[in-house]
């Protein structure tokens, strides 16, 4: 993976974290997600 492809990579993560930190909790159990575990989640693990 060249430096181009791993900055829009990091980039995408950290959009997705930031909407789903967005989210209230009622709307993260909606897709099976618990606040502490968005990070993870958005990393794959």
């Amino acid at each position: 993976m060249n430096i181009r492809e791993r900055v829009k990579n990091y980039a995408a993560k950290r959009r997705a974290i930031r909407e789903l930190s967005a989210l209230d909790d009622h709307a993260l159990a909606d897709v099976g997600l618990l606040r502490e575990e968005i990070r993870g989640a958005v990393q794959g693990r």
